[in-house]
């Protein structure tokens, strides 16, 4: 019955602050690293369109959000919105234990529900990168408000609301499909990254895109951004073992080879086909690991997560020069290191995973056979097409109502003067004649 009360595990609870706070730097880390990317004229408008995911998603998520993704079953599909409104039931006493709370596991609840509103920000503020430099800021906050009633949490209850979590049942991708995603392969890599591409075709290219150079205008931003973006995933990943555990530790360690290995490969890519390898393109690489195993990293070896880190910055590095030819404007590359990484992880679950590794699953290349590969394929799959399709039902909708794109003139004296009055930096000296 749920929620449980009890007296929760003080080491637990106190990891899990950490993990929390890590999980909600990685929004403001974000910033940064797009802020970065973007033209200075831009980088406001970047950093605003990243922050603003916070507030957004915590006032639906706590409304009736969390009850929608973690409240009782139905048919797999939705949880209840009777379940938790208003975050009822997540905090509190019990009346027959005045020492009991609603617990998760052994953490209070309602830590655990910020925790998983971390999730939800960081999705949000991804799909942002792919509409740089061309979008309303009312038109995002208001797509970004749709989007995540819609399509982030209805996914997160099918990948995150496993049986007995907080409540019985769990989302038909992790209780009835019984694919591997262990911190967001699906829900928030490939579900950001696909929609991301569905609001930049909506969109449209960047004015002069791709025949002006659009060039990152702060790579220390971009470097910095990435840094804090490796930290936080600690508590991201890590975080999601909702314990101080030993599993805890193994995931934090395949973490770190993850964001390392595909660094070293995104490098040899770039040495082998430009003759350099740069920092934007060192940034990249790590994100690109990170991302990859994020899904996996309950589920492989340390040495398996050395291989998904490789493959991953190794796949993206092509991937992101992808939209040259196909001639999509995926402004910062969500599509190519996201998405792409994302799939990436899921399927090397189905290749590398080791039954030594906390999920207790083989792979093919452990003797496994294609039992989970296919699971694995099919939340992709699920994921992939409910997120096009939904994502391009908002999309659409905005467009012929409010509208998605920022004016001409916005978009071409920059859009952050056009959007907020306001510059980044300025250029003018001051002072008497």
């Amino acid at each position: 019955m749920f929620p449980k009360y009890g007296v929760p595990d003080s080491a637990n609870t106190a990891w899990m602050l950490v993990a929390f706070a890590l999980v909600l730097l990685m929004t403001p880390a974000l910033g940064l690293f797009y802020g970065g990317m973007v033209r200075s004229k831009s980088v406001l408008n970047m950093m605003m369109m990243c922050l603003s995911a916070i507030p957004i998603v915590w006032i639906i998520w706590l409304v009736v959000g969390y009850s929608l993704a973690f409240g009782d079953d139905r048919a797999g599909l939705i949880g209840s919105l009777g379940s938790f409104p208003g975050l009822h039931h997540t905090y509190g006493h019990d009346p027959a234990n005045p020492t009991g709370i609603p617990l998760v596991g052994t953490i209070p609840a309602i830590l655990f529900v910020a925790f998983q509103a971390g999730f939800a920000m960081v999705t949000v503020a991804l799909i942002a990168g792919a509409v740089a430099d061309r979008m309303r800021f009312v038109s995002w906050v208001v797509f970004a408000a749709v989007w995540s009633l819609l399509v982030y949490i209805p996914i997160a209850h099918w990948v995150f609301s496993a049986p007995g979590l907080t409540e019985a049942h769990g989302g038909w991708i992790v209780s009835h499909l019984k694919a591997i995603d262990f911190a967001g392969g699906t829900a928030v890599e490939i579900n950001s990254g696909a929609s991301a591409l569905v609001l930049a075709l909506l969109l449209g290219r960047r004015r002069g895109w791709p025949k002006d150079p659009m060039r990152p205008h702060n790579l220390p931003f971009v470097m910095l951004g990435a840094g804090l973006l490796w930290f936080g995933w600690f508590g991201f990943n890590a975080g999601s073992a909702l314990e101080a555990s030993g599993s805890a530790a193994l995931i934090a360690v395949n973490t770190l080879g993850a964001g390392a290995a595909s660094m070293v490969a995104w490098l040899v890519v770039e040495q082998v086909r430009h003759g350099r390898p740069t920092s934007f393109g060192a940034a990249s690489g790590v994100i690109a690991g990170l991302v990859a195993i994020t899904p996996s990293c309950s589920a492989v070896t340390p040495l398996g997560a050395l291989a998904v880190g490789a493959v991953a910055g190794a796949v993206s590095s092509y991937a992101i020069e992808l939209k040259f030819r196909w001639r999509y404007d995926d402004s910062l590359d969500v599509v190519g290191v996201h998405f792409v990484s994302g799939v990436v992880g899921m399927l090397m679950i189905g290749l590398v995973a080791s039954a030594s590794a906390p999920a207790g699953v083989d792979g093919l290349f452990y003797g496994g056979g294609v039992d989970q590969l296919w699971r694995q394929i099919v939340a992709v799959v699920a994921v992939l097409a409910y997120a096009l399709v939904v994502t391009g039902v908002i999309g659409l909708a905005l467009k012929y109502t409010i509208g998605l794109r920022a004016d001409r003139e916005h978009e071409i004296d920059g859009i952050d003067d056009g959007q907020h009055a306001e510059s980044a930096y300025d250029f003018h000296p001051t002072g008497g004649g």
